[in-house]
């Protein structure tokens, strides 16, 4: 895998090697391994989710209390624009977001550690996201932030007729939030 650092520095984008021929294509999406040498520590992930979205569907800013999440996040149909905002109060970077193209094409993984809020725009006609998590999901310690909080400024890809759930238009600004970390 060829690993690509963002300015956040827990923050990981892995670019699978892609083996294609005649037949079709063949990679490798994970490997504990090298994952774990990666990021510089064990990893246990105990979950994963499967989110089918059509386009305009935005999710989130979601995270947990008491048991955050760590993902690592790819979409094998379509293409999302994702986001992570560091929720980490002593980290450098603490309130910073990052955000990148996710596509069956450019067949991107996303590493977002816990401490992190996340969240994520369909950018084709539908997209299916597949992510493995560190902890499991827990409805007491879910919390959200509002998807377009002034506070934190996330330019996301231009569009209209935006779809969000009922539950994250109600969603707390940054300022109101439960932050954990």
């Amino acid at each position: 895998m060829q690993i690509e650092k963002t300015y956040i520095p827990d923050l990981v984008i892995l670019n699978p090697h892609i083996h294609k021929d005649s037949r079709g294509l063949f990679y490798e999406n994970f490997n504990k391994q090298s994952f774990e040498k990666t990021i510089g520590r064990k990893i246990d992930f105990v979950q994963d989710n499967h989110s089918y979205s059509i386009r305009n569907v935005l999710r989130g800013l979601h995270y947990q209390i008491n048991k955050p999440q760590g993902k690592l996040i790819r979409v094998t149909k379509g293409s999302c624009f994702d986001v992570a905002v560091d929720l980490r109060k002593s980290s450098k970077t603490f309130k910073k977001w990052f955000g990148v193209e996710l596509s069956e094409k450019n067949k991107k993984i996303f590493w977002i550690p816990e401490g992190f809020a996340h969240g994520f725009l369909v950018t084709s006609k539908e997209a299916e996201v597949l992510y493995k998590a560190t902890d499991y999901y827990s409805p007491k310690d879910e919390r959200a932030i509002i998807w377009n909080d002034i506070d934190i400024g996330i330019k996301w890809p231009k569009t209209k007729n935006l779809i969000i759930s009922d539950k994250d238009l109600i969603s707390p600004t940054f300022i109101k939030s439960d932050l954990f970390i």
